[in-house]
């Protein structure tokens, strides 16, 4: 890459199904398990919650990069997946 910064491939989602998040989202007041779809998903793979004060800080903090979203969806899945199971007590 060139300095500029990764954009999301549309409808992906993968980070929005793939990890956990600990903390409360609105529709999700324990916060979600990996693997499950956040409520706050849209049926075209948008956050609802983008942009908003209400969005998890982990999502905000999560920023698209070439190793992790790779060249495909089902790239980006298997590596986030790989990296909640990495990083689970």
């Amino acid at each position: 890459m060139s300095g500029g910064a990764m954009l999301c491939r549309p409808g992906c989602a993968a980070c929005c199904i793939a990890i956990s998040i600990s903390t409360p989202i609105p529709g999700m007041p324990q916060g979600k398990p990996a693997g499950v779809p956040c409520v706050q998903l849209t049926a075209d793979g948008r956050c609802r919650l983008f942009g908003l004060p209400e969005r998890p800080a982990v999502c905000g903090a999560l920023q698209p990069e070439p190793a992790m979203c790779g060249d495909s969806r089902e790239h980006a899945m298997a590596f986030l997946s790989a990296l909640e199971a990495e990083t689970r007590p």
